[in-house]
């Protein structure tokens, strides 16, 4: 009797006209779109130093090929969906910095969640402390 009504429960709803749409947030990240610059750079209020290890773990986190690291340029060149990005972080002054991500090849045509996704690891683990680790 149960399994009779919710079978019922759910035909009344495929058949009534309700319309059901995917969230947009999610299809918009993964869907190839022309980004604007401004979306492929942010502020952040954290030593130009400690910024640049934030980016490396974040490129790991979201497992990103990383190709080439340049510590006293403070770049990461990585790879993502099959795109080379370059990731440079800028000393704005003593407690700021700025991070910029851009493809390498100059093409802004592609998923914009390559970018929201680096900066939101940042967003959420940018106030840990760097510590060192113990000498075994």
């Amino acid at each position: 009797m149960e399994r009779t009504i919710k079978y019922l429960i759910i035909l009344v709803f495929l058949f009534s006209g309700i319309a059901v749409y995917a969230d947009d947030a999610n299809i918009s990240l993964v869907t190839p779109q022309n980004v604007e610059f401004k979306i492929c750079t942010r502020n952040y209020k954290i030593p130009s130093e400690k910024l640049f290890y934030v980016a490396i773990a974040s490129a790991k986190a979201n497992r990103f090929d990383i190709e080439e690291i340049q510590s006293k340029a403070g770049y990461i060149l990585f790879t993502a969906a099959g795109k080379q990005y370059l990731a440079s972080v800028t000393r704005v002054d003593s407690a700021n910095s700025l991070l910029k991500i851009t493809p390498v090849n100059n093409n802004y045509f592609f998923a914009p969640g390559i970018v929201l996704n680096f900066f939101r690891y940042i967003d959420l683990n940018g106030a840990t402390p760097i510590v060192d680790l113990p000498k075994v």
